[in-house]
């Protein structure tokens, strides 16, 4: 029995993503990100007429890349109770096959056992794309995009109302100044949606287009509200990023003697625990956390890790 636990610990240590310091786990995802780009370029691949007499290869391929999905998802079942520390053992599968990770891993490989049935199956395939948010969502750049889109998210919400709103009364207008003169293009309110979403967010397809003069004029001020229904995401967005890196920097100067350096091990009761959580349970408060060499600036949406090293206030530290 102990020897499956360790074989178990090191398995989970294996096919953890971010652990530079073993060869063995860097080897590993390295694979798995050659092997997803392999999978993604098979999927492409095989929708070009031109390359037909290669289908052998390509089904050979996927087949060899599924086993291996199929593999990697059974060892993370495996060693979800190594995920969950916490949690017994069903609870901790079950933690692992509703994560967002476990959702992932599971539609890159469920489309292939379904690929020979009907249709609404076979489109479970494009799902297969959603492997390459596996190459390494740990880098700094999706961490700030992550928190900045959560931060962030009622201002988004809330532009996203307006454009919906504007979207709408556009289109009831244009629909009422045009479908007297072309009946067959503004035939009902969802023709004018499309009209306004193509105007509004300035793709301009060109498909359709007002011909009266009232629907000119309008299509003209719709047009110029456009530009700055789109620049207002934008603009919250940019301010985010902003916000979170300086956020970053001034933690990271602030960090002095007066913190605590806490590395998270295998028996830390803080994993899978938020900074809410910890600073309630254990009465400390987490500062800044470095996960692999990504620096983050803890959220509410932060959920600690093994392995991760989390600056702390000096006070009441219990056994991590």
């Amino acid at each position: 029995m102990e020897n499956c636990s360790r074989l178990k610990k090191r398995v989970f240590d294996v096919i953890q993503i971010g652990n530079r310091s073993d060869h063995l786990s860097r080897a590993f995802d390295i694979f798995i990100v050659i092997t997803i780009l392999v999978n993604i370029s098979v999927m492409f691949l095989e929708t070009f007429s031109g390359m037909s007499k290669y289908n052998d290869i390509f089904e050979a391929l996927e087949l060899i890349t599924m086993i291996i999905f199929s593999i990697e998802y059974a060892l993370r079942i495996w060693t979800a109770n190594f995920l969950f520390p916490e949690e017994r053992r069903g609870v901790a599968v079950f933690r692992f096959l509703i994560s967002f990770d476990g959702i992932v891993d599971l539609f890159t490989i469920l489309p292939f056992f379904f690929l020979s049935g009907f249709v609404a199956f076979r489109m479970l395939r494009v799902v297969r794309i959603f492997n390459l948010f596996r190459i390494n969502p740990n880098t700094d750049s999706f961490n700030v995009i992550t928190s900045v889109l959560y931060e962030k998210k009622n201002q988004i919400f809330s532009s996203i109302f307006i454009i919906l709103v504007l979207m709408l009364a556009s289109s009831l207008c244009m629909y009422s100044a045009e479908n007297p003169a072309q009946p067959e293009n503004f035939r009902n309110a969802f023709d004018g949606i499309w009209w306004s979403m193509s105007t509004l967010l300035t793709i301009g397809y060109g498909d359709v287009y007002p011909v009266t003069f009232l629907g000119k004029a309008m299509a003209m001020c719709i047009a110029f509200l456009g530009v700055g229904v789109v620049a207002i995401p934008t603009g919250i967005i940019s301010a985010g990023f902003v916000e979170q890196y300086t956020k970053a920097q001034s933690s990271a100067d602030a960090l002095d003697i007066s913190l605590q350096t806490v590395i998270v091990d295998i028996d830390s009761k803080w994993i899978g625990l938020g900074i809410k959580e910890i600073s309630e349970n254990y009465g400390v408060h987490i500062v800044l956390a470095k996960r692999g060499d990504v620096l983050i600036q803890p959220n509410d949406s932060y959920r600690v890790e093994m392995r991760d090293a989390l600056a702390v206030w000096e006070g009441r530290v219990d056994k991590k």
